[in-house]
């Protein structure tokens, strides 16, 4: 198969190394990609938001399937276009990626389709939104509607903490996707990501996994795109990914089929494991960064046919196989991220891939032949081990080889499961 890999992060870096071990890869381009990703697929300039440079790019390399990393092409509506063009994609339309493309939608099919979620309410303007939150009272959940590129989510434990996330959200912190704002109860428990491929009738339910949102160790600070995860997520019990699919996932699927918007691509359920079973918190529709550099590792099969099956129909065809061992990813991200950071920062020294152990590239490029961090999040430090604390240590003895001056990162990740693992 000739195959084009569209995104440029950590995310995107690790479907690409998994992809390029398929037997049934011919040729591999990747857009724009990152220097990481150019180990394992040809780099291509294109711009992904000129939906018809991609088309006419996939129709002069005679490409079979294209593999949508990131959410934002999806929601600007990208599949629908190759899918137009007889193109076979992995990801959803823009009518079925409202699921991750708007929180209100979701919420909206929740009450719909009576699928478990914190009550909520949205929002077109504050003075309404700060009167419910002041009724409610605090520890509330405030959301901007449309995509913040991770950012949009305040979980407030205070009532001022709340009102000034409603400011940010209408006095454009977030663009135009703070426009609307979702305000939705806090829900107690343990959190947990749940991965299931999806072909619109038939769903293939793939792994778990645990991130660490919050910038600093022992889960403090603001919230960031992600510190860490690991995976399987021990919260995540048999009986748990049962439910989740039964109560969760099921309706989902039935409800966008009967919705006129049928999907088909990945279901990132973000969940929220409460004393009443699984609640969900958010969907997103494509996989997790940096759960997917953790479920990558993990993952036994060949990914190729597993997504194909998923853009063709056929995921009833196919089955999936992990390997026993945990997995965890360190992000190491540029010092002052969330908030401000220097770019074009010297990585002077990466380690070698090992077996069970890699760095992934997030926001690397290539400067005059060297290497340079160009994001916030910057590279993922990720290993296997016979244990998750095995696997942070490895993952740890990763980071401490990187040398780069204006990298910090958590020195915790996967604390809980290793909690576990001692009692």
């Amino acid at each position: 198969m000739k195959v084009l890999l569209i995104g440029s992060g950590g995310r995107e870096h690790a479907l690409a190394w998994k992809l390029a071990q398929s037997p049934l890869m011919e040729a591999f381009y990747a857009a724009p990609g990152n220097p990481g990703i150019a180990e394992h697929a040809v780099l291509v300039a294109l711009d992904i938001d000129d939906h018809g440079a991609v088309t006419a790019f996939c129709k002069e390399k005679a490409i079979d399937f294209v593999v949508v990393g990131p959410e934002a092409p999806l929601v600007a509506g990208l599949a629908d276009v190759l899918r137009a063009a007889g193109i076979a994609v992995f990801g959803p339309s823009a009518a079925a990626a409202q699921l991750e493309g708007s929180k209100g939608f979701t919420k909206d099919l929740c009450a719909r389709f009576d699928i478990p979620t914190g009550a909520y309410q949205r929002f077109n303007n504050a003075p309404k939104a700060k009167a419910y939150v002041r009724a409610q009272g605090a520890p509330i959940v405030i959301k901007a509607d449309e995509l913040a590129a991770g950012k949009g989510v305040t979980v407030a434990m205070t009532l001022d903490e709340a009102l000034a996330a409603i400011d940010d959200c209408f006095e454009g912190a977030f663009g135009t996707a703070g426009a609307e704002v979702v305000v939705e109860a806090f829900l107690d428990g343990e959190e947990a990501s749940f991965f299931c491929l999806c072909d619109g009738k038939h769903a293939l339910p793939l792994a778990t996994a645990q991130d660490h949102k919050r910038v600093g160790d022992g889960d403090t600070g603001p919230n960031t795109g992600g510190m860490g995860a690991y995976s399987p997520a021990p919260v995540m019990t048999p009986e748990m990914v049962e439910r989740t699919m039964k109560e969760i996932i099921e309706p989902t699927m039935r409800g966008m089929a009967e919705m006129g918007t049928p999907f088909s691509g990945v279901f990132f359920a973000g969940l929220m494991i409460t004393a009443n079973g699984p609640e969900l918190i958010e969907y997103n529709v494509r996989f997790g960064d940096p759960e997917c550099q953790v479920l990558m590792m993990r993952l036994k099969s060949d990914l190729l046919p597993l997504l194909y099956a998923t853009a063709t129909g056929t995921l009833d065809q196919v089955s999936v196989e992990w390997i026993d061992d945990p997995a965890l990813t360190v992000v190491l991200a540029s010092k002052g991220y969330p908030g401000a950071y220097d770019k074009n920062t010297p990585i002077e020294a990466m380690p070698a891939e090992t077996a069970g152990a890699k760095v992934f590239h997030a926001g690397t490029a290539l400067k005059d032949g060297k290497l340079v961090a160009t994001g916030g999040r910057v590279l993922n430090a990720t290993a296997t081990g016979r244990t998750v604390a095995e696997a942070q240590a490895r993952a740890y003895a990763l980071v401490d080889q990187v040398a780069w001056e204006n990298g910090f990162c958590r020195r915790d990740i996967g604390w809980r499961a290793i909690a576990r693992e001692k009692n």
